[in-house]
């Protein structure tokens, strides 16, 4: 291109610029647009406010992802009640809950893919001891899986907030008593007791070592059709 003076040759540069920055914006939003749709950006974690969460103080350190204290061999049920959904009020969430037979951590991961699942090793709802929830958080701006976000948020509920568990036979209504984040290896879950309690813990796969929310529940009432 020739330039036959220096103003023309300004207009020239500033052209080049403005071109520039227009292909570079471009393909960078189709960048991101790509990334994101392919599940590929970093998440945003949200950090709970400090009067919702209460930190562990002393916990048991285990080997595995999650420990499960005393699993069940008492109480044998004629007829053992599973969950079928969960639904948290408080968050607008209403969750599908699998009941997989297999402790395979790639069992339980694939489950995972569908909703909520419940631990093969805790209680089901008709006996005493914990019924234990895991499921999935996401906070992707794009999700195509919902099951990636099912257990979003269950940080942000309060003392007080209800838990609805429904099965074929009834409903099972717990109230939150505590919530707390820990680390995957330090999750000890007391299975057994004297109590019907309700456990919700979130987790990006079933055997990785990342955080986990807990939220403990304790079974108010019960509504059988």
């Amino acid at each position: 291109m020739k330039v036959n003076s220096w103003s023309e040759l300004t207009d020239v540069i500033l052209l080049r610029k403005i071109s520039f920055l227009l292909i570079f914006f471009t393909v960078f939003l189709f960048s991101y647009a790509l990334l994101a749709w392919l599940d590929f950006l970093p998440e945003l974690v949200e950090q709970p406010a400090e009067t919702e969460v209460a930190e562990i103080i002393a916990v048991e350190v285990a080997p595995a992802p999650v420990v499960l204290e005393e699993p069940i061999t008492k109480q044998e049920p004629t007829n053992p009640v599973y969950p079928t959904n969960i639904y948290i009020a408080a968050l607008g969430r209403n969750i599908p809950v699998l009941n997989p037979t297999s402790r395979n951590i790639t069992d339980l991961d694939a489950a995972l893919l569908k909703g909520a699942v419940r631990h093969p090793d805790s209680a089901t709802l008709e006996r005493t001891g914990t019924v234990f929830l895991l499921g999935h958080s996401s906070y992707l701006p794009v999700v195509r899986n919902k099951a990636f976000q099912a257990f979003n948020d269950i940080q942000k509920l309060k003392w007080g907030d209800l838990i609805e568990v429904t099965t074929a036979e009834g409903m099972y209504i717990y109230r939150v008593d505590k919530v707390y984040r820990a680390k995957a290896q330090d999750v000890t879950v007391p299975i057994a007791g004297q109590e019907k309690r309700l456990f919700l813990a979130t987790c990006n796969s079933f055997g990785s070592t990342d955080d986990r929310y807990i939220v403990e529940a304790e079974l108010l009432e019960t509504k059988l059709y």
